[in-house]
């Protein structure tokens, strides 16, 4: 038994040590590369995302931020030339469409009278003056908020004399060179939702101006194109009477542009050219693609029902070969063709 605890357990203690240190250096310094090789090699591929071509209901609303704005107060004009006889209402007074503000008395153009001549003969000569007045009335109803004459003033015919404000007011936004092309007929009417205001209201009298366009001066910075740049135009509609707000609060306008139901749909992202008419990719059973045109409809800025071109179940490529995919609700990230997304800023 001395034997074994002198010679024999720690032996091999020993043998037990080296083992595990010579399996330590192997798997540190030369591990298995065969697995590990495998392991790496390339086993996925890159496929372009595809959809298939459905029905289904597209609305077309847009929504637009804009302002509440006092209506442009009117100017009131002198009807005739002559002095300033008579003021009937002060600057501050509220007026009615109609309400005499003040005359002015204007001259007779002189007539002649015939009178006897010093040698007895008659003779024309011209007659006393003559005067009338010319009343001057409220343009609108509003406040005269500012009256620029006085009694015995100078004043001709077409002069600005002061100014009515109406109580009335409008709402405004801006509507994109691209948004003008989802609106497919001219809209009367929106519906406008004030931030902190009443409940949504109808917005009626509806108008769109017509955007300006800047051009170049041909000078050295513009290349010597003199190429113009369109700028967005402007929706205006009135608030009712009825409905309470003031200058300067920020509004959400919507307007509805049509909608329509059991159409066929596909993204934007599908569709080179978003207007009218357009090109998309389909792609057959085999996988191979062909460029297809097709004729657009509505579009509610994420999709757009297609008109002809297309049928009900074929598979067309999701976004345009070689263009960024824009998600939507996601601008400024672009989808890469294995699903990631790369956002910039």
């Amino acid at each position: 038994m001395g034997v074994w605890r002198k010679w024999i357990f720690p032996i091999i203690r020993v043998v037990l040590v080296a083992v595990v240190a010579v399996a330590l250096v192997k798997l540190a310094f030369f591990p298995d590369r065969a697995e590990d090789d495998a392991a790496l090699q390339p086993g996925g591929s890159l496929t372009q995302p595809q959809v298939v071509v459905s029905t289904g209901t597209i609305t077309n609303d847009l929504v637009l931020s804009g302002t509440v704005n006092a209506d442009a107060a009117v100017t009131v004009k002198a009807t005739g030339t002559g002095t300033v006889d008579e003021i009937f209402i002060g600057a501050g007074s509220t007026v009615t469409k109609g309400d005499k503000i003040f005359d002015i008395k204007v001259e007779d153009p002189p007539a002649m009278v015939e009178e006897p001549g010093p040698d007895g003969q008659p003779m024309q000569v011209p007659a006393e003056p003559t005067f009338h007045f010319e009343k001057v009335f409220a343009p609108a109803n509003g406040v005269l908020s500012s009256l620029d004459v006085i009694e015995g003033q100078p004043v001709t015919t077409g002069a600005a004399a002061g100014k009515v404000a109406p109580p009335s007011f409008n709402v405004t936004a801006t509507l994109s060179p691209e948004q003008q092309y989802r609106l497919t007929q001219q809209p009367s009417e929106a519906t406008v939702a004030i931030t902190g205001g009443p409940a949504p209201f109808v917005c009626t009298g509806l108008t769109i101006g017509t955007p300006q366009t800047g051009g170049g001066d041909g000078g050295e910075e513009s290349g010597g194109q003199g190429e113009g740049t369109a700028t967005a135009a402007t929706v205006r509609c009135a608030v009712p009477g009825d409905v309470r707000v003031f200058p300067g609060l920020a509004a959400e306008v919507t307007i509805q542009a049509g909608s329509a139901e059991n159409v066929l749909i596909i993204p934007t992202t599908a569709v080179k050219g978003g207007a009218e008419t357009g090109v998309v990719w389909l792609v057959d059973a085999e996988g191979a693609q062909t460029e297809q045109n097709v004729k657009l409809g509505l579009s509610d800025g994420s999709q757009v029902a297609v008109a002809e071109g297309l049928a009900e179940g074929d598979t067309i490529l999701e976004f345009v070969p070689g263009a960024p995919a824009v998600v939507p609700g996601m601008e400024g990230c672009e989808l890469l063709p294995d699903g990631s997304q790369v956002c910039l800023g």
